[in-house]
């Protein structure tokens, strides 16, 4: 009777392809939290990186005020829209999200002078980070007898170290100029020998969970087609609109590297999976194209200050080389570390 009743209740319900009711649902919302929990990770640590620089530079004490007085339950806040927006996004969608990303990143990459780095990239996969974490749970746990425990260990996983960095994040923000000048709190000393490892540790963990992503998202498309027909006349558009997506956007983001210009390729980007997907795609993939659309708003929103930061100094190290060189530290907080070493030394 109860299981009957559920199921004509059900039915009057509006069908989403990614977004069942019942068990289904309550694996998207799972892997949509372990997708967000992965977003917060890696803004919260690129947070401490940028905060400790910025204190190591005179110039960016403003700055530096400008990250510590932010408001903590905005990350909370993030994590919630997050979390709806990886839940409600299609598996196709963010598929696409994520080989987009990868080429737009291998495409920087290749750009950048030898040994540069770019900080804006870990700020900008924010969203397509999030969309390969729920593409490969997706894929991986696809037919898995206990699927839902499954993602319930990786949710409280994924919510635990997310705790964990969160409390971090807010230790750095009031008490690390202080106990590094005591030297008596082993995170804050930690983090004063190792700070500078923080974008190689990102760099790393990015690199294996995009590769994972990417088969996962190529696994996710093809399997919708029926033969290799099908697939060729999906792929072929699709690598060519995504190939001059990402040289327009790289000629523009060298001449132009402004906020403006972030939110101008997020709609150029969008603009064309729209196009493309009005074509050869469903009629549920445009709606979750617009979903994707106000996800990554919201990444460039949340992360806008961060990401102004990290464009200035991107900018400084690739055209003023000679003008970051000859920084000088800074005069009110000196590093305990090397003052230590030089006592030491005499």
């Amino acid at each position: 009777m109860l299981s009957s009743l559920y199921s004509y209740l059900v039915s009057w319900l509006p069908a989403f392809p990614s977004l069942a009711w019942g068990s289904d649902l309550v694996d998207s919302v799972l892997q949509g939290l372990v997708g967000a929990c992965a977003v917060s990770i890696l803004g919260s640590l690129m947070k401490i990186y940028i905060y400790i620089n910025c204190l190591n530079d005179p110039d960016r004490q403003k700055e530096k005020e400008i990250i510590r007085n932010q408001w903590p339950l905005l990350d909370h806040l993030h994590l919630l829209v997050l979390t709806g927006t990886f839940t409600v996004v299609g598996y196709r969608v963010a598929a696409l999200v994520v080989l987009e990303f990868s080429l737009r990143a291998i495409s920087t990459v290749l750009s950048l002078d030898k040994g540069a780095h770019s900080s804006q990239l870990y700020l900008l996969c924010q969203y397509s980070l999030g969309c390969g974490i729920s593409c490969s749970l997706s894929y991986l746990q696809e037919g898995a007898p206990h699927r839902t425990w499954n993602l319930l260990l990786s949710v409280g996983l994924a919510g635990l170290l997310t705790y964990y960095v969160w409390r971090l994040t807010r230790h750095i923000f009031t008490m690390y100029e202080l106990h590094c000048k005591e030297r008596y709190c082993g995170a804050c000393l930690f983090l004063l020998t190792t700070w500078h490892g923080i974008p190689r540790l990102l760099c790393n963990a990015l690199k294996v969970t995009f590769v994972v992503a990417d088969l996962a998202a190529v696994a996710l498309i093809n399997r919708d087609f029926l033969t290799t027909s099908e697939a060729i006349r999906f792929w072929t558009p699709l690598t060519i609109c995504y190939t001059l997506l990402v040289i327009y956007m790289q000629e523009e983001q060298r001449q132009n590297p402004t906020e403006q210009m972030a939110y101008q390729t997020v709609f150029v980007r969008m603009g064309g999976l729209l196009i493309l997907l009005m074509t050869v795609g469903r009629w549920m993939d445009i709606v979750n194209v617009l979903v994707s659309l106000v996800g990554e708003i919201w990444c460039l929103m949340r992360a806008g200050i961060i990401l102004d930061i990290c464009r200035k100094q991107d900018y400084s190290q690739r055209f003023l080389p000679s003008a970051s060189a000859s920084r000088k530290p800074s005069r009110h907080y000196k590093d305990p570390s090397k003052s230590h070493s030089a006592t030491a030394t005499s």
